[in-house]
């Protein structure tokens, strides 16, 4: 592991009644530790997890519309106001690695296409064609495959384009770089495929604090488990006449 703790530190001029400071988890965060090569942000939509993963990329040095410290481009509201306040400990300090926003993956493509014009090589790290040559997943596939080599690597909704079976290949790629020491994972994700990743450390944002569980008491898990065994209970449910 590279990065151990992630922990909060307000500067004077924080207003912790704007944004993101108004979500339960992040007024309430102090410090965090990690304590796998591969953790899982997890929770409902808006409950943090992609601001908090945002803030580390920031804190890195990663641009927050998606890439690593070498890829600069503007795309609105990228910036991170929680990053600011972010203190980071390592052991020992990287620098590599890739923040991947699903979000503006597209912006991200085109920022490759337009390094391509410049030096003619940029295709050479993502497969040798532009990232828009292909569907979402593919590209996706591509980034994953040819990028990624060692460093911090922070990953929000890679499921976003990504179908169950192309989610399989992710984890192998995960198992591929983490079991050899080079890599270590920070995923936001609402897959339960992608978090049962074996021995990761999952820290949910659904509470008014972070807290850790196990795979199988997360929502992801039992929703997806309960509607598998019996879908036309959720039907009976959802459909009903009101």
């Amino acid at each position: 592991m590279f990065l151990k703790e992630i922990s909060l530190k307000y500067s004077d001029d924080v207003d912790l009644s704007s944004y993101p400071f108004t979500i339960p988890v992040v007024r309430n965060f102090r410090e965090l530790e990690l304590k796998n090569n591969v953790t899982f942000f997890v929770g409902e939509n808006g409950s943090g997890k992609s601001t908090l993963l945002e803030a580390i990329a920031d804190q890195v040095g990663f641009n927050t519309a998606g890439g690593s410290r070498n890829n600069v481009y503007d795309v609105e509201k990228a910036g991170s106001v929680l990053g600011k306040n972010l203190r980071l400990s390592w052991m020992p300090k990287v620098n590599e690695g890739f923040f991947l926003r699903s979000e503006t993956f597209y912006n991200f493509a085109s920022h490759i296409d337009e390094l391509q014009k410049t030096d003619g090589r940029a295709y050479d790290a993502y497969g040798g064609k532009s990232l828009h040559s292909s569907s979402h997943g593919e590209s996706f596939l591509a980034l994953f495959n040819n990028r990624f080599h060692k460093g911090l690597y922070l990953l929000d909704e890679p499921e976003a384009a990504l179908s169950p079976l192309r989610q399989l290949s992710l984890l192998k790629i995960i198992h591929d770089m983490e079991s050899s020491g080079k890599a270590q994972f920070i995923i936001a994700t609402h897959s339960p495929i992608l978090m049962a990743y074996p021995n990761s450390q999952i820290l949910d944002f659904d509470g008014d604090e972070i807290a850790e569980v196990e795979y199988e008491d997360t929502d992801h898990y039992n929703i997806t488990k309960d509607f598998l065994n019996a879908p036309e209970r959720y039907f009976r449910e959802l459909f009903r006449d009101v």
